[in-house]
């Protein structure tokens, strides 16, 4: 297929979403699983607390407990984060909220309906549904949308899993959703194909892009036609001017988070 054909093939098969719709996304940048560092660990109660208090929108991972609901927690298993091992979905909510995160000031393991409540709209937040291919999506989405009811902050969700965003479009047309990528170890032109079969697949409203492939030809494509641009990892100073110049919105962490105006 020529190139040429890909961009109004993206027009009509992952329109633009609305302006009003997604504008908030690059209005300000996102700490990365939290402001974590210092006491405080990834996606802990803590570092929500500083991002807030820093003014920083917030970047969260999230999973299914082995009881249904969503809980806050980027790896699989426990062993890294905590004293205990295992699958986090072998555990209840109520288990693994019983759960201490290492190196962490009191935090435990907290669903996603106790972050909506300690963030409270005080700034936007970036959903990141953890997924894997031999895994169903449905009940992961529904346990999401469950939580999200009647949450009146900026929010959206994103997943690397088109079905994800596919799943938010089709049950729930109001939630802003994004689909995360990354080139690495996929440029060739049957990967190009495949990126964009992920769009059409997953017609989201905004892409959250590795900034290790920026500038992207199809990143650039895409946000020219109105797709919000977030990118990630953002870890250094130079990582953060090459956010600043290609993308709308850096997901940082370290040297990579936007510096504290003063005055």
């Amino acid at each position: 297929m020529p190139l040429s054909l890909f961009a109004p093939l993206d027009r009509w098969l992952a329109p633009a979403p609305a302006p009003d719709k997604v504008a908030w996304i690059g209005e300000q940048g996102f700490a990365h699983r939290g402001l974590h560092g210092l006491g405080a660990l990834e996606n802990a109660p803590s570092a929500f607390a500083a991002a807030i208090a820093r003014g920083l929108g917030i970047e969260c991972d999230v999973q299914r407990a082995g009881d249904g609901q969503a809980v806050v927690f980027h790896d699989w298993d426990l062993d890294r984060l905590t004293a205990e091992s295992g699958p986090v979905g072998r555990r209840s909510a109520a288990q693994l909220g019983e759960i201490a995160l290492l190196g962490g000031e009191g935090d435990h393991i907290p669903t996603l309906g106790q972050v909506l409540a300690q963030v409270g709209g005080q700034v936007p937040l970036l959903i990141e549904i953890k997924s894997a291919r031999d895994r169903r999506v449905a009940a992961l989405c529904l346990a999401v949308r469950r939580a999200l009811e009647g949450y009146r902050g900026r929010h959206a969700v994103m997943s690397f899993d088109p079905r994800v965003s596919r799943w938010f479009r089709i049950h729930s047309p109001g939630t802003v959703r994004g689909l995360v990528m990354t080139e690495e170890n996929a440029k060739t032109f049957r990967d190009q194909i495949g990126r964009h079969l992920a769009l059409w697949h997953a017609r989201p409203d905004f892409l959250a892009y590795d900034v290790r492939d920026l500038p992207s030809r199809f990143a650039a494509g895409q946000r020219a036609r109105g797709l919000p641009l977030a990118t990630w990892t953002v870890r250094s100073a130079e990582s953060r001017e090459r956010a600043a110049e290609y993308a709308d919105a850096p997901i940082a962490e370290g040297a990579g988070l936007p510096v504290p105006s003063h005055g």
